[in-house]
């Protein structure tokens, strides 16, 4: 017998690819499944101009989508992990967590320059505080520029001559097929990535039963593990955080090793780094440990 699942996502090329993964995933474990695409505009969407730090930041890319779950337009919604705010929504919730692909930031530069290679005073565009105070800490001689917009219309500014490079998320990229356009992949033990960047979330309303038990059949046991870690740590630093934050989370056999950025102090150019080891039943109280460690003042070398 056929179940329909009607699917709630952003329209964005990206957004749409997103949810074509998960639509993939969950008919290889059941292919009686018909699921039908509601599309849905956020106010992410709409608002393409304002700094999302302006706008609201985490949730201007989400809050419409899971209104479509409450409002029962949709039995689940996609979302990008790395955009889902911390706080939990009533009557929601997620039942699975994809297998991550890569979680590192990545440069799209004219003519391929590295990092390294570009000259002072060059134009680096991006969105994220995260993104403009790594960049701030390893080259202060370039220029950061905020900009906005999907990730074909960010690569353009590039090969337009707008802004000299831009940095994306290398999942972003790859799930388009634009490979081709990297110039530079960061280390994510370095340059350290959003929270939950590279996995998708699928969410439903946490009173339907049978939908929860599809949903749970693709959920990535190690990608919740560390993501749940770097949303812990995220978690600790408030409500609507709008601090820089970093959070990366790798699962080796029985432990969970984290390492963490949070720039608190407005003052200081430099963000303060953390790591924190446990096992792999721990992930929220490692993510929170280190976030309070962080909070109360790390060491003066921000080392470990």
């Amino acid at each position: 017998m056929t179940t329909t699942i009607r699917l709630a996502t952003r329209k964005s090329r990206l957004a749409l690819e997103q949810a074509n993964l998960v639509m993939d995933a969950l008919k290889r474990i059941n292919q009686q499944l018909s699921i039908e695409l509601v599309l849905i505009e956020t106010e992410g969407d709409i608002d393409r101009e304002t700094p999302l730090t302006v706008l609201g930041g985490r949730g201007v890319f989400v809050k419409a989508v899971e209104q479509a779950l409450l409002d029962d337009v949709a039995d689940i919604a996609v979302h990008s992990l790395k955009d889902v705010p911390t706080e939990e929504v009533s009557g929601l919730i997620f039942p699975a967590i994809t297998e991550r692909a890569d979680p590192s930031d990545v440069l799209v530069a004219n003519n391929k320059y590295k990092l390294a290679e570009l000259s002072a005073g060059c134009k680096i565009g991006t969105s994220s505080r995260r993104r403009a105070v790594l960049l701030s800490a390893i080259r202060p001689d370039l220029e950061v520029v905020d900009i906005r917009g999907n990730i074909d219309t960010r690569i353009q500014k590039v090969h337009d001559g707008v802004v000299d490079a831009v940095i994306l998320a290398a999942s972003g990229i790859e799930r388009l097929g634009m490979d081709d356009e990297i110039s530079q992949r960061f280390d994510p033990q370095e340059f350290i990535p959003a929270p939950g960047q590279g996995a998708l979330a699928v969410q439903c309303r946490d009173n339907d039963e049978d939908i929860k038990s599809i949903v749970q059949s693709i959920d990535h046991a190690n990608t919740r593990r560390a993501t749940d870690a770097e949303r812990a740590f995220l978690s600790v630093l408030g409500v609507g955080c709008s601090f820089p934050v970093g959070a990366y989370a790798v699962v080796d056999n029985k432990t969970i090793n984290l390492r963490a950025m949070v720039l608190t102090d407005d003052t200081k150019t430099m963000p303060d780094f953390g790591d924190a080891i446990g096992g792999i039943d721990e992930a929220i109280a490692i993510g929170s440990n280190l976030g309070r460690q962080l909070l109360s003042g790390p060491n003066e070398d921000g080392a470990k």
